[in-house]
């Protein structure tokens, strides 16, 4: 499947010419050459007004003028600080400020062209009660998107099919325009009004608490356009979300019956979110002007596509009852059953019921309501959004569905069957990795887990549970199988391209998990995410909110955005006047990423360290023998081995010291392609022991590679074998030809001393799907070697085989010295679930 994934991809175009076709502007006549293009930040440039050879940073005198107001506006502290830094004496006059207080910086802030619209302040009446609701105008905001310059090389205009083949049997997806979706409302949409670009608008909502005290909370709603690509709107720092309102936070205290406060609560949703997106049902259907960052027009569709929200906000959104499925007809109590799918939710049937409100009775329309599977919710948002089904648009949530759902509850099943101390004391016992976190306390005892955290034990569940025994030495064969099964459906849910092998093995791994439950007392599966708009309440909700003085603080919150949203695009502008006005271009396909390399520190950990340092104090105990056999094997390739062991005995070193790193980054370009964290740079360390700050010990650390022979391609062990680095270093320019001489080969820059595991089997084990392997050791010797730093693919981790019991002499530190059996660890990230198979 990865490999299929990995090769040439078949693309089949939306086939009508006119569909997503520029237009000639309909609205603004042709601009002569005198006038500035509509391409990139000129635009913004004239509304500027700014005379760029006299000033770049205007409005602002200068450059330290315009970076302190900067600095205060995203980084510094409370205006109060800020204006009592500018008020003491000296400080405004030295810099050559325009300003002298926050005030005086906030008109000239203020003075800066939207970047996006301005939010107003509307009451809306529910059941009697007013209550107001802050929002942009969503048509603004979804231009202001579309029309983003950073975001012109980015966009899509329209649907097509990828396949891994040129049958086209085997389609993939991955971004909104290689779904079903899409092509199917372009098709209708073509049919009514040919020549359409589709901007599918996404939609999402979750209340946030502001403070740890007094129960102050936000309920934010976002927006995004499917023409982005998801890896620009999976990252928050790129400003694919609009923040497009704050929602009415009342809990309703006056309604004292519990059934009509919910059924309120709902009504005054729905009310707000119609007023928001009302915008929608015109624009979509007609369509209307709009120019992306390169300055090419097109008549868009903005059509509802997909709403975001963990399961209580989708059962708010679609009106279904607490506990059912919201997308499919499944009830509460057939969830945690494996059959064949259940049909999905009949839209038109709801439509139908909700256009006839008006002319039947209350009773009557709640038993039509009833009848459809919603609840009587007077006029949702939705109903009257062209092109939109409600219950098709609920996407699956990897936070709160799979990882504090499903793995919440497989975590509290493996407590119930092993004694907690065994758990913990395992925990405590798994070797580091750059990607797996140690809970040196134990994972029992950990309360109100985030989605983090549960995404952190799912990489080291399976070594827990993998050689243990359960009570009254029962055989887990059964539990262990349920445990891979479930997380294989995990990682497979989070796939970032699926196809319909990728979608067969997904149901493939929740058959498994069924076939195995009974090890268990209770389950359930369901899918995928809100982590990224969760980020979103830091930056937009939280910050906003400190930022007032909490007092009509949403008027405050909005103005403060705004504010925030024109200073980015001050600087984005800034930097592009700095890069002499580069084109912008737009891009229809996917972001391509830079290809494999290392990244190393400029200077080295320790520029000099002895031979005998490595041996002694790194455990690179062969040290100068694996060396010497580097150096005549690079020059004598040829060279029987009896040969080449009889030049390494009588090897001469004319030095006795190598520059030492003690870690290497390492970029490949599919990890983005699995990112589970900001972090994309895989880290492998290499470091001896040594005393912080305060005299305490701190062990010595060297991780596992996956180390490729030559052999090995993107996908499986063939070609790879796993070692232990024991030393990351490099050899003095100066050296090099004489540990190297007469070759016409260029040295590698880094080399790396790696101790050797036995070779990967043909296939893992059968009962849990892991790699084993053991220290290669011949003759009483671990087997070790050094190569270049580049044959180094990624680090790796290792589940210790601890036995029945974990030894009490076992660390985290000593651990990979003691054990001499491991498991190869699958679930370290998803790079690693997906490529070492």
């Amino acid at each position: 499947m990865e490999s299929a994934l990995r090769g040439k991809i078949y693309v089949k175009k939306y086939p009508s010419p006119a569909a997503g076709a520029p237009i000639a502007s309909l609205s603004l006549p042709a601009q002569p050459d005198s006038i500035p293009s509509r391409a990139g930040y000129s635009p913004y440039e004239a509304l500027l007004n700014a005379n760029q050879a006299a000033n770049t940073y205007k409005p602002f005198r200068h450059k330290l003028d315009w970076e302190i107001a900067r600095w205060a506006k995203l980084r510094g502290p409370s205006s109060t600080a800020v204006t009592e830094l500018l008020s003491i004496d000296g400080v405004q006059e030295r810099l050559d400020l325009s300003y002298s207080n926050v005030p005086e910086m906030n008109i000239l802030v203020d003075a800066l062209p939207a970047a996006r619209p301005r939010f107003k302040r509307q009451e809306v009446v529910v059941a009697g009660e007013v209550y107001d609701v802050f929002f942009r105008d969503v048509i603004e905001c979804i231009r202001a998107l579309y029309g983003e310059p950073e975001f012109a090389r980015h966009l899509v205009f329209l649907p097509e099919r990828h396949y891994s083949d040129p049958d086209e049997l085997q389609r993939l997806y991955h971004d909104m325009h290689t779904g079903k979706w899409w092509w199917a409302v372009q098709s209708q949409v073509e049919a009514r009004t040919p020549g359409a670009t589709i901007i599918p608008v996404i939609i999402s909502s979750d209340k946030t608490q502001l403070t740890l005290f007094r129960n102050k909370a936000a309920y934010p709603v976002y927006l995004t356009i499917g023409n982005l690509p998801k890896d620009v709107r999976s990252r928050p720092s790129q400003g694919g979300h609009v923040l497009l309102g704050y929602l009415p936070t009342t809990k309703l205290e006056h309604i004292t019956n519990k059934a009509l406060r919910r059924r309120t609560q709902a009504n005054l949703f729905h009310e707000c979110m119609r007023h928001i997106l009302k915008p929608l049902e015109d624009a979509g259907l007609d369509g209307i002007e709009m120019t992306s960052g390169d300055g090419v027009t097109r008549r868009g569709h903005p059509i509802y596509a997909a709403y975001v929200g963990d399961y209580p906000e989708q059962v708010l959104v679609t009106c279904v009852k607490s506990g059912d499925c919201p997308i499919c007809l499944r009830k509460k109590k057939e969830l945690g059953n494996f059959g064949p799918p259940s049909p999905l939710r009949d839209f038109r049937a709801v439509l139908e019921v909700l256009d006839q409100a008006e002319e039947m009775s209350d009773a009557d329309y709640n038993r039509a309501c009833k009848g459809v599977g919603i609840r009587p919710v007077c006029e949702p948002f939705w109903q009257h959004l062209p092109y939109a089904d409600i219950f098709t648009s609920i996407v699956p949530d990897i936070l709160h569905q799979l990882l504090q759902g499903v793995v919440k509850h497989l975590f509290s099943w493996v407590k119930e069957a092993f004694s907690e101390d065994e758990i913990n004391a395992r925990c405590r016992r798994f070797p580091p990795n750059h990607n797996v976190r140690l809970f040196f306390k134990g994972v029992t005892s950990l309360s109100r887990l985030t989605g983090r955290e549960h995404a952190d034990i799912c990489r080291i569940l399976l070594g827990l549970v993998i050689d243990m025994r359960l009570p009254n030495d029962a055989s887990s064969v059964q539990l262990v199988g349920a445990v891979r099964a479930i997380l294989d459906f995990v990682y497979l849910a989070q796939y970032p391209i699926h196809s319909q092998s990728s979608l067969d093995a997904l149901e493939d791994a929740l058959c498994r998990f069924h076939e195995n439950k009974e090890i268990f007392f209770l389950g359930s599966a369901d899918n995928f995410s809100t982590e990224y708009t969760e980020r979103l309440h830091i930056d937009l909700a939280k910050e906003a909110y400190r930022a007032t003085n909490r007092k009509d603080e949403y008027t405050q919150m909005t103005l403060w955005l705004e504010r925030k949203e024109k200073v980015l695009r001050h600087e984005r502008y800034i930097r592009w006047v700095e890069a002499g006005r580069p084109h912008l271009e737009s891009v229809n396909g996917l972001h391509e990423h830079a290809t494999s390399h290392i990244l190393m520190t400029r200077e080295p950990s320790v520029k000099a360290v002895p031979f005998d340092v490595l041996e002694q104090d790194y455990g690179a105990t062969h040290f100068r023998t694996c060396l010497a056999r580097y150096a005549v094997m690079s020059t004598q390739t040829t060279m029987s081995r009896a040969r080449v062991e009889s030049l390494v005995s009588t090897f001469r070193f004319e030095f006795n010291k190598v520059r030492v790193y003690h870690k290497a980054k390492f970029w490949e370009e599919d990890f983005p392609r699995y990112r589970h964290a900001s972090d994309e740079h895989d880290v492998l360390h290499a470091a001896p022991a040594r005393q912080d700050s305060r005299g305490n010990e701190v062990p010595g650390r060297f991780d596992l590679a996956m180390v490729n022979d030559g052999h090995g391609s993107s996908v499986g062990v063939k070609g790879y074998r796993l070692g232990r680095v024991r030393a990351i270093f490099s050899i003095a320019p100066r050296h090099l030809g004489t540990l190297f001489p007469d070759t016409e080969t260029v040295p590698p820059a880094y080399l790396a001393y790696v101790e050797w595991f036995t070779p990967f089997t043909h296939l893992p084990e059968a009962l849990h799907g892991l790699y084993k392997v053991k220290k290669a050791v011949k003759n009483g010797i671990r087997q070790a070697d050094i190569i270049p730093l580049e044959n180094i693919r990624r680090s790796m981790h290792v589940y210790p085989s601890f036995g029945r019991v974990v030894p009490k002499e076992w660390t985290s530190a000593n651990v990979l010295d003691l054990c001499d059996v491991f498991f190869v660890n699958s679930f370290t990230d998803r790079h690693v679930y997906g490529t070492v198979v």
